[in-house]
């Protein structure tokens, strides 16, 4: 159900950016397990430009009992836009959930104003993919926005509803990007790069997708795509 959102964005990155292959570490672009009823495949990909020092993303599939589709997209550490993150996840026809949302690096007053609020009226559109739906794995406060696009649906609403949303928040996402000036103060450029390390470590303590991963694919390696390709500035929990 996916393939189409991976191919939209892949055309989109290539057309509007000046696309470079970031590498990923040996053994995490691409891993086939016979582990559960269905063969599971995971295929991940890596790239930055000057805008956008790390764009990733992942699709993996199980048969028909689950797909999931994830991406997040780094801003440089000279723009202190929100990052641009998504998940997808389907369990067959049982369960479809989505996730879209810009990201915010901070939480005041100004920074809310001028990067989050230009996707209220957006939002606005897609209330039946804005569900008052509880977050079991993180602070709904922390590194994401109200505008946020969380619902459960159902299949026949992803081809049509869910991948509609998904172009219009990538597309608000390349003009805020297009419009974005650059920072120029040194301690400005390192806040952003400080905020985006913590973003990293606050997702790798709490990611939900790591024992999915450890379940197909062993927790092995599960491990080494969590800290090396997924949230690569996380430092691993060092247990005591």
């Amino acid at each position: 159900m996916y393939k189409p959102f991976v191919d939209h964005l892949q055309q989109e990155l290539f057309q509007k950016f000046d696309l470079q292959a970031r590498t990923i570490p040996d053994g995490l672009d691409h891993k086939i397990s016979d582990r559960g009823k269905s063969p599971s495949t995971i295929q991940s990909w890596a790239y930055h430009c000057p805008q956008l020092r790390k764009i990733r993303y992942t699709h993996m599939v199980a048969g028909e009992t689950l797909e999931v589709f994830n991406c997040v997209m780094y801003p440089s550490h000279q723009y202190e836009l929100p990052f641009m993150g998504m998940d997808f996840l389907s369990f067959g026809s049982v369960k479809n959930l989505i996730v879209m949302d810009f990201q915010p690096l901070f939480q005041d007053a100004a920074y809310i104003e001028k990067y989050i609020s230009p996707l209220k009226a957006l939002h606005e559109q897609y209330p039946d993919l804005s569900q008052d739906l509880e977050m079991k794995f993180y602070d709904a406060n922390q590194y994401f926005s109200k505008y946020l696009l969380f619902a459960k649906v159902q299949p026949d609403a992803i081809p049509t509803r869910v991948f509609e949303a998904f172009q219009a928040y990538l597309d608000l996402y390349w003009k805020m990007l297009a419009e974005a000036t650059p920072l120029t103060e040194p301690s400005d450029i390192d806040r952003v790069a400080k905020a985006q390390r913590e973003y990293d470590q606050y997702s790798a303590d709490r990611d939900p997708a790591h024992g999915l991963f450890s379940s197909h694919f062993g927790t092995d390696w599960a491990n080494r795509f969590l800290f090396e390709f997924l949230f690569e500035e996380a430092k691993p929990l060092v247990l005591a």
